[in-house]
């Protein structure tokens, strides 16, 4: 997963997988999800991001990481 915060639209995008979208529908005002030719979400699109997000802050809870090898 990726995440990219575009200053000069002030959106941010999350990528959930690398597959291009095809399609997409809005779940709210300004927020959108993009999904495969499959049907499946690829992507997570944001306008407006600082309005609705504190982006000064990405915390992760709980994923099931592998440590790094050494």
């Amino acid at each position: 997963m990726k995440i990219n915060y575009h200053a000069d639209t002030d959106s941010l995008y999350i990528h959930l997988v690398e597959r291009p979208g095809v399609e997409a529908g809005e779940v709210a005002p300004g927020i959108a999800i993009d999904f495969d030719d499959s049907g499946k979400p690829v992507g997570i699109d944001i306008e407006h991001a600082r309005d609705v997000l504190d982006l000064t802050r990405i915390e992760t809870l709980s994923l099931p990481l592998e440590a790094a090898a050494p």
